[in-house]
């Protein structure tokens, strides 16, 4: 058996740590938050489908990634919300999250494309300005990461800092998924 290259290890290594953390929060979350605990398996679940070679076809790994960040990111934003009285705008969140799920078949890829683009971006900016407005660090350090994968993902480079985009995005979810979990935490003992 041939040796791996490195970009297979950096995909690999990014997708797990994304994997690891989103999981992590999911269980941890359990208890106090429901809608944020599935939100961040979707994302585990997503991240895992790339793990597994022979497990689906990229129009599956692609379906993964469409559900993790149409109804998961979404989810994570109504929790952020509501735990902060915002109820309004969590559930206008939530509701888009799930027209977007089921209008995404009749949507052409690049529309799947910029609506996901769209979502991410939304649910960023939102968490950031109730993170700003509630000092809530590990918010606004969630919503920095967030907003910056969204970003990273729609340039035309394949490569950034010698490593593929697809792993520093990755990577950016990672660090953004473990500042919500740490913000969901924060708020939840502020609010006891």
């Amino acid at each position: 058996m041939a040796p791996r290259p490195w970009g297979e290890w950096s995909t690999a290594l990014s997708h797990l740590a994304l994997g690891a953390v989103s999981l992590h929060a999911a269980v941890s979350t359990a208890q106090a938050s429901r809608g944020a605990a599935a939100g961040f398996l979707l994302q585990a679940l997503a991240a895992a489908t790339m793990l597994v070679p022979g497990l689906g076809t990229d129009e599956d790994h692609l379906a993964g990634a469409w559900v993790a960040t149409v109804i998961g990111l979404p989810l994570l934003a109504f929790d952020f919300h509501w735990v902060n009285g915002d109820r309004s705008s969590a559930n206008l969140l939530l509701g888009g999250g799930m027209v977007l799920a089921v209008a995404g078949d009749h949507l052409g890829a690049e529309g799947r494309s910029v609506a996901s683009q769209a979502v991410v971006l939304v649910v960023a900016v939102t968490i950031l300005i109730v993170a700003v407005f509630t000092t809530n660090t590990y918010g606004m350090w969630g919503g920095v990461m967030l907003g910056a994968a969204g970003l990273l993902s729609r340039l035309e480079e394949d490569r950034l800092l010698l490593l593929p985009k697809e792993d520093i995005c990755c990577w950016a979810l990672a660090a953004g998924s473990w500042a919500y979990h740490r913000a969901l935490h924060t708020q939840r003992l502020q609010w006891e």
